[in-house]
Formats: structure tokens, C-alpha cells, sequence
């Protein structure tokens, strides 16, 4: 059966897929009530943040394992696969369908890793809407109490990675009714990225809350270092995953020349044309070599930039004797992307280097974002540092 012949929406398994992410999300919830027993209800919001922030990680992870498995069509529709809530339901039709073109984008193998995926992510919103709830619930119950509210809970956060989550799965669902458009991939992948920085914010402020810790003081120098570095990491995220969408990966397959040249021959105009079908111009032609290149060839030279940027974020922090702990993190993750990124092109794209190149990536994010949520400038006041006594936060 034609993928083509498939309706892009289908909202018949809404309700069975909302229960499987549903049970899928109930095994972390009950290891985090489990092992939260006797704490308090800031410890156990704790747990709860920094489980999800790991387990979005790894979704990050396995939707960069979809997508260079070329599964993103595994299931042509939206929510489910043919209508139905898994593959199993769909197995005519993914069987007519990999008949008609056997290395197609639909095969039983890629319908399974999509609706894995989508069963994952399904998973993480329903612990997303417990965390917000639960942040809600501990707001009101602090502020009707004699002590009153604690300002460094803001169940805002949580709020506001619900809404996100909510329009990360509406780009999920136009990743695969667009057909894999390129600008659609790419802002899926960012908003993953962003997504992660949330829980993140999240995770580092509960975790100052439990262990009573205030705000690190850094210079304003650094503080401002660690924005510009972080905002140039997110920068390359959205370059690299320009690249992985438009496959041009392997349009320079040496290093450090690419195509036996320093500078080959690059149509930047027609490579970073932003909205445009994938493989193919504006106009409807298909995508010359030269705009590949150009693609790979920008990212190669912002990664430059970029690994030299944290290199020296990662010394002066060392040097400051601030932040040691992410200090290590951003230099072995630095040199960890340069390794991944050569095997990538020398080693022909080999899988596990690509999957951990777009891992690494994440990690980055999540390493700065904790930096820049656990400190502040020195020259400002300690605002927002959490003070809960024993008896504030006992359930």
C-alpha cells in the first residue's frame, strides 16, 4: 500500500496510545515514589525532575537513532501506524507497503522504532504533566501553610516545559505529515535541545532546594562567557542537524580538506535555503552537490569556533576554581564531539559515532544549562537562594 494512499491523520488510537504512554510512565513514577518514601515533597519533586531530564535524554537519543535509520516514515500517519495504536495492527499494510518498495521508508523494522519513539515521548509528557501537577500541589500547599510560599519552588517551570512539550509533539506529528521537511526536522531537533535545558533549570534549582545551596558567585565576565559559548553550542545544534536532515554528511569524506580542497566548490544560497521539501530547490529541482557542501562545510567551520570557545570556557572556570565539575564535563564532552564529528566523516557515517555526535550535542546543552542555572554574577544579590527548613518541606 502506498504511503502516498494513507490518510497523514488518524486519531482513532488516540486514546490506546495515551494509555501505553501512560503505563510506560507509571514504571518511573512508582521507582521515584518508591525510593522517595519518608522524604519530602521537594526531594521527592527532585527525583521526579532529574528521572524525566534522563529519560528525555535519552529520548533525544533514540529520536536521532529514527531519524539516521531513516524510520522517521516508518509509520506514515499521525498518531498511530495505519490507524492503529502499534505495528502490529498495521502488519498488512506495512507488508503491501514494503512489498511495493522493499528499502522504502516504510519496513516493519522502521514502523517499530517510530512508534517506539512515539510511545517514549508519549511516556515523558505524561511525567512532564506529574511534575507540573505535583509543583502545583507542593505551591498551594506552602502557601497555606503558617510559613507561607517558598519562592525558589515556581511551579511556572514546569508550566512552562508542559506547553513545550505539547508543541514539541504538534512538530513530531509535522515531521511526518511534512515527509521529513527539512526545517521541520531541524526545529524538532532544537526543540528537543530546549526542552532538555528546561528540565534541566528544573533539576538544579529542586536539587539547591533539597541540599539547601545557594547560588555559586562567578565573575560577570564568566557568567557572560557561559551565555555566549552556550548560545553558540545551540547555534552548531541547529547547523548539525541542518546537516543530518539534508544528509550532507558525507559530502566532504576527508578531514581537515574537504573534497581535496580548503575551499570547494559551495552554493551557500541554494544549501541554506530554509524552507524547501527534502532533496529538493525552492523551485522544485533537486538540491545540487555544491549546496551539500556547503551545508557540511559551514558546520565543520563553526565547530572550529565552537571547540575553541569551550576549551577556553572549560580553563577559565578551572582557573577561576568555580564550577569544577562542569568545567571536566565541557572538556571531555568538547573533545568527545571532536572524535564523533572525524568518525563521522572518515568512517562513512558510521551509526553509533552519529547517534552519540547528536547525544553529545544534548549534553552540552544540559552541561551549560546547569552551569548557568547552579551560579550567578558575583556583583549581584543572592537572589533566589533557597532556605526550606526540615519543617517547610515535610510532607
Amino acid at each position: 500500500m502506498p504511503t502516498d494512499a494513507q490518510a497523514l491523520y488518524d486519531l482513532a488510537p488516540v486514546l490506546e496510545l495515551m494509555a501505553l504512554g501512560l503505563a510506560i510512565a507509571g514504571l518511573p513514577l512508582a521507582w521515584v515514589w518508591r525510593k522517595s518514601r519518608g522524604r519530602t515533597p521537594a526531594a521527592r519533586l527532585q527525583a521526579l525532575a532529574v528521572l524525566t531530564l534522563f529519560l528525555t535524554f535519552d529520548l533525544v537519543l533514540f529520536g536521532a537513532f529514527t531519524r539516521l535509520t531513516d524510520s522517521g516514515l516508518g509509520c506514515p500517519d499521525w498518531p498511530g501506524c495505519y490507524g492503529s495504536a502499534s505495528p502490529v495492527g498495521a502488519r498488512a499494510e506495512i507488508a503491501a507497503a514494503q512489498a511495493a518498495m522493499p528499502t522504502g521508508p516504510v519496513t516493519h523494522g522502521k514502523a517499530w522504532v517510530e512508534m517506539i519513539h512515539r510511545y517514549l515521548a508519549s511516556a515523558v509528557g505524561v511525567l512532564i504533566i506529574a511534575l507540573t501537577l505535583l509543583a502545583w500541589r507542593e505551591r498551594a500547599r506552602l502557601k497555606a501553610s503558617a510559613a507561607g510560599p517558598e519562592p525558589s519552588l515556581n511551579p511556572w517551570w514546569p508550566f512552562a516545559t508542559l506547553v513545550w512539550v505539547c508543541l514539541q509533539g504538534a512538530f513530531g506529528a509535522l515531521t511526518v505529515t511534512m515527509k521529513l521537511f527539512p526545517a521541520i526536522v531541524t526545529l524538532h531537533l532544537l526543540g528537543g535541545v530546549v526542552l532538555l535545558a528546561l528540565l534541566c533549570v528544573q533539576a538544579v534549582r529542586l536539587t539547591r532546594i533539597v541540599r539547601a545551596q545557594a547560588a555559586v558567585p562567578v565573575s560577570s565576565g564568566l557568567r557572560l562567557a557561559l551565555l555566549i559559548v552556550a548560545a553558540l553550542v545551540v547555534l552548531q545544534v541547529l547547523l548539525g542537524g541542518w546537516v543530518s536532515t539534508n544528509y550532507a554528511v558525507l559530502a566532504c569524506t576527508t578531514f581537515p580538506q574537504c573534497q581535496g580542497s580548503w575551499w570547494p566548490d559551495m552554493a551557500f544560497a541554494e544549501g541554506f535555503t530554509l524552507w524547501r521539501p527534502l532533496g529538493l530547490r525552492a523551485d522544485g529541482g533537486h538540491i545540487g552537490f555544491a549546496a551539500l557542501t556547503a551545508i557540511h562545510y559551514v558546520h565543520r567551520l563553526v565547530a572550529y569556533g565552537v571547540l575553541t570557545a569551550l576549551l577556553a570556557l572549560a580553563w577559565a572556570l578551572r582557573c577561576a576554581g568555580v564550577l569544577q565539575v562542569q568545567a571536566r564535563w565541557l572538556l571531555g564532552l568538547a573533545l568527545a564531539q571532536l572524535l564523533t564529528g572525524l568518525s563521522n566523516v572518515v568512517l562513512d557515517w558510521p551509526l553509533a559515532a552519529a547517534v552519540l555526535h547528536t547525544g553529545g550535542a544534548a549534553a552540552l546543552v544540559v552541561v551549560l544549562t546547569w552551569a548557568l542555572a547552579a551560579s550567578r554574577a558575583a556583583g549581584l544579590a543572592a537572589a533566589d537562594v533557597p532556605h526550606l527548613s526540615a519543617k517547610r518541606v515535610s510532607a
